[in-house]
């Protein structure tokens, strides 16, 4: 999982680290580096922004084909996207230059910054504070689409499945639904959107406003798949492999690089 609930408001943990790895750094760096303050301000603010610029820009350069069909997608920095060893090396190129005149300390600055983002990056990867993905396979779950037909999810076994718990009245939801919709329209691939706790109403009032069409629209009124995902809010999307083996699980907003990479098959 990568992400928790705090009441109503869904937390990225990637950004919860990257906040505790900041403070540790200003702690440690305020305490061993005996810079005077105004200078340590300018180190360390300028700092966070040169590794959010670097970290965002290599992600987008990674990504070249996904943000040359929408390139406004780069401003919208609310939106996961940024790449660990880009921004730090655009945070020891600033502190190259910021305490070019402090030798030693700048030393022991580029030490911390590499020590710290080295934390960052293995507590990504472990997420001591997350958990994995409850669901292993694609649920034998029977759930009807805006007809009233049944539609077992284990039956979509064959080609790679993207399972999307949403709702209307979930911002984020929203402006993923258009990826979505671009998504079902690949070869070998489904997608899914369950919408969660609404009634058919709202849910086809919503799809036909916005000229939304999914070969499987369904209705979990009883929020079953939030239930068997453990989710801890919306949207959450999962992806199966063509065997119904669950691949990868997101909470939160989709963007377009992150849908690719999941549905690009690996060269």
């Amino acid at each position: 999982m990568d992400a928790i609930a705090l009441g109503p408001v869904l937390l990225s943990l990637p950004r919860l680290y990257a906040l505790v790895a900041a403070l540790l750094l200003l702690g440690v760096s305020g305490w061993l580096l005996g810079l005077p303050r105004r200078t340590h301000s300018r180190w360390f603010n300028g700092l966070l922004l040169v590794w959010l610029i670097g970290a965002r820009v290599g992600h987008v350069a990674l990504h070249l084909d996904a943000y040359a069909t929408a390139p406004l997608d780069i401003l919208k920095l609310w939106q996961p996207g940024y790449h660990g060893l880009w921004g730090l090396m655009a945070g020891l190129i600033w502190t190259g230059w910021a305490l070019r005149d402090h030798l030693g300390r700048l030393i022991g600055a580029m030490a911390m910054l590499v020590v710290v983002s080295a934390l960052w990056l293995a507590t990504v990867t472990l997420a001591p504070f997350g958990s994995g993905m409850a669901l292993k396979t694609l649920p034998d779950t029977t759930l009807e689409n805006l007809e009233g037909e049944l539609v077992n999810l284990r039956d979509l076994e064959g080609e790679r499945v993207v399972l999307n718990l949403w709702a209307t009245w979930c911002p984020p939801c929203r402006r993923e639904m258009p990826l979505l919709a671009a998504a079902d329209a690949r070869e070998g691939v489904t997608v899914v959107i369950a919408n969660q706790g609404e009634s058919l109403l709202q849910v086809v009032r919503y799809l036909d406003d916005q000229e939304l069409d999914f070969r499987y629209p369904l209705l979990d009124p009883h929020q079953e798949l939030m239930v068997l995902s453990e989710s801890p809010g919306l949207p959450t999307t999962l992806l199966f492999d063509a065997q119904g083996r669950a691949v990868e699980q997101h909470v939160g907003e989709l963007t377009r690089a992150h849908l690719d990479a999941w549905l690009t098959p690996s060269s």
